[in-house]
C-alpha cells in the first residue's frame, strides 16, 4: 500500500529532514513512523507536539520550506486552520502538527502501535558526532 516503492525512498530522506526541522524549531516527542504496510494514504507519518499557537505556525512554515528544498508540495491542509491540531500532507508523508492536550485525547501512537519507528538524529547531535 502506500506509495510505489521508487517514490518512498526520496519521501523517507524528506520525512527524516521534516522530523529534524520540527526538533530544530523546539517540537516536543518527534515521532516518525513507517506507515507504509498499513495506510493506503502516505508511507510516513510525522507526529509533533507544539508549544503554542505560533509555534504550531512556526513548525507548520519551517516544515513547509524543508518540502520545498527537496521539491515537495504540500497537496492539503487542514481547513480551518485550528490551534491545536495541524495537518499537512505531502503525499508520501502526512504531518500530525498538535498541542499536548490534542496529541494525548487523539492518541495517534496508539492507532498505528504497529508501524516500525524511524530511526533520525536531531541536527546539533549529528553534529556534535562529527
Amino acid at each position: 500500500m502506500g506509495l510505489d516503492k521508487g517514490k518512498a525512498k526520496p519521501f523517507k530522506t524528506f520525512s527524516v529532514a521534516a522530523a529534524r526541522t520540527a526538533a530544530d524549531k523546539k517540537a516536543e516527542d518527534v515521532l516518525l513512523l513507517d506507515v507504509s504496510d498499513a495506510s493506503p494514504l502516505a508511507d510516513f507519518l510525522l507526529i509533533v507536539t507544539a508549544l503554542s499557537r505560533p509555534h504550531l505556525e512556526a513548525l507548520e512554515d519551517d516544515i513547509e520550506k524543508t518540502a520545498a528544498q527537496f521539491s515537495i508540495l504540500c497537496l492539503r491542509k487542514a481547513r480551518p486552520a485550528s490551534d491545536r491540531w495541524r495537518v499537512l500532507d505531502f503525499g508520501g508523508l502526512i504531518v500530525h502538527l498538535m498541542d499536548a492536550d490534542a496529541r494525548a485525547l487523539y492518541a495517534l501512537e496508539d492507532l498505528h502501535s504497529n508501524a516500525r519507528r524511524v530511526p533520525w538524529t536531531p541536527r546539533a547531535a549529528k553534529a556534535s558526532a562529527s
